[in-house]
C-alpha cells in the first residue's frame, strides 16, 4: 500500500510538470495552426505565415511534445501489470486483505491522468483555438488505452474474489471514473463500467449500462433554462462519485445535474427479422440483435413538477426510466466516441428524441 501511495505521489508532481508546461506549448502549437490560410489562398502566403510560426506542425515535433505525456501512460500501465502479476503469482494468502484495497486505491492513483487527457483534449473556451487533430486524437488514445487496461484490472481482481462488482453491494467496483472536461455551460464527468452491468440493479429489464455520463449545465443559459423545462430536474439517487465533491467546491444553487448512459438492449427478433438480421443463426438458436444507445435518465417517481413534500419523504427509491437519444448500431462504440456523441448531442441541442442509427 506504501508503493501506491508513492506512485501517487509522484504521478502527481509529474502531472503538475505537464500541464505547466505542454498544455502551454500544445496551444502556441494550435493558435499557430488557426494562423494558416483557406484553401485557394497564395502558397507564398502559406509559407510566410508558417514561417513566422514559433512551432513547426511537423508531427515529429507534436511527438516530442507529447512524449512525456506518453511517458506517464506507460507508467502507469507498467504499474496495472505489476498489480496483476503480483495477484496472479503470489502464494502468500496472508496478503488477501490487502489485495482488497490495491485496485480501489490504484483507479483513485490515475485519475488526474484522465482528467488532464480529457480537459486537455475537448475543453473550450471563448478565444481559445481547438488543438490540432492530431493531439487532440492521442490524448484520447492514451485515455482509451489506459481505461481498457484499468478494465481488465477490475476483472482479474473480481475473478479472484477480491473485488465485487454487483451494484447491489455497497463496496462493489462496478465502474471507475475516467475524466472530466468543461465544454461551452456543460461540465461533463465520465464513468467506465467495468462490464455490462443491469441498468437497473434490482429489476430485469434486459437493458445494460456501459458508460456514464453526469452532466451539469448553468442555470440562465437559454439550454440550461429550455432543458429544465423539458425535463424538470431529472436525478437519480444511485451512488455517484465526486457528487458531495461538486457540492462543496461550487454549490448546488445555479447548477443542474443530469445522467446519460451508454447502454445497450437485446432485441429478439420475429422469425421474418432474424432471417434479414442473422443469417449464420444455427437452427433452434433465438434470434437476438444488440443495438446500443446513448441515451438519458428521466425520474418518473416521484413526478419532478410534484410540489408535495410528502412523495418526496416516503419514496425511498425514485424511479425512473431510459430515454434513448440516439441508436449507434450493432457495434459497441469506445468510451472515446461514445462521449464524443454524447457532446455533439448536448451541444446541438436536437428536438428529436430518437434519430436514425449513425453509419
Amino acid at each position: 500500500m506504501a508503493e501506491i501511495e508513492l506512485a501517487r505521489e509522484e504521478l502527481v508532481e509529474k502531472l503538475s510538470f505537464i500541464e505547466t508546461y505542454n498544455t502551454e506549448e500544445i496551444q502556441k502549437e494550435a493558435d499557430c495552426s488557426a494562423m494558416a490560410p483557406s484553401v485557394g489562398e497564395e502558397a507564398n502566403c502559406m509559407e510566410a505565415q508558417l514561417a513566422s510560426c514559433p512551432f513547426s506542425t511537423d508531427l515529429k515535433l507534436m511527438d516530442n511534445k507529447l512524449y512525456p505525456i506518453e511517458e506517464q501512460l506507460q507508467y502507469l500501465l507498467r504499474k496495472a501489470d505489476e498489480f496483476q502479476n503480483r495477484l496472479v503469482y503470489s502464494e502468500d494468502n496472508a496478503q488477501n486483505e490487502g489485495f482488497t484495497r490495491v485496485v480501489p486505491t490504484f483507479l483513485k492513483t490515475c485519475q488526474p491522468y484522465f482528467n488532464y487527457l480529457e480537459s486537455t483534449a475537448r475543453n473550450t473556451s471563448p478565444g481559445q483555438s481547438p488543438l490540432p487533430l492530431y493531439i487532440r486524437t492521442r490524448l484520447l488514445q492514451f485515455s482509451q488505452q489506459l481505461c481498457s487496461r484499468l478494465e481488465q484490472l477490475v476483472l482479474t481482481y473480481a475473478s479472484y474474489g477480491y473485488l465485487s462488482l454487483a451494484e447491489t453491494d455497497p463496496m462493489c467496483v462496478s465502474h471507475f471514473y475516467i475524466g472530466q472536461c468543461q465544454v461551452d455551460n456543460i461540465k461533463l464527468s465520465i464513468f467506465r463500467y467495468c462490464q455490462p452491468t443491469p441498468f437497473l440493479a434490482l429489476t430485469s429489464n434486459r437493458l445494460y449500462k456501459r458508460m456514464r455520463w453526469n452532466v451539469e449545465r448553468k442555470f440562465g443559459t437559454e439550454e440550461g433554462v429550455e432543458e429544465e423545462k423539458n425535463d424538470n430536474r431529472t436525478e437519480v439517487t444511485q451512488k455517484m462519485e465526486g457528487e458531495q465533491e461538486t457540492k462543496k467546491e461550487r454549490g448546488m444553487e445555479g447548477y443542474s445535474t443530469e445522467y446519460y448512459f451508454l447502454c445497450y438492449e437485446d432485441v429478439h427478433l420475429v422469425e421474418g427479422e432474424a432471417l434479414r438480421e442473422q443469417t449464420d443463426r444455427r437452427p433452434g438458436e433465438e434470434a437476438v440483435l444488440r443495438m446500443w444507445s446513448v441515451g438519458k435518465w428521466v425520474r418518473i417517481y416521484p413526478d419532478p413538477d410534484t410540489e408535495d413534500i410528502n412523495d418526496w419523504v416516503l419514496c425511498t427509491i425514485p424511479q425512473g426510466q431510459y430515454k434513448p437519444l440516439v441508436y449507434l448500431g450493432e457495434e459497441e462504440p469506445s468510451s472515446c466516441i461514445a462521449t464524443d456523441c454524447l457532446l455533439g448531442l448536448l451541444l446541438s441541442q436536437a428536438d428529436q428524441s430518437i434519430t436514425h442509427p449513425i453509419t
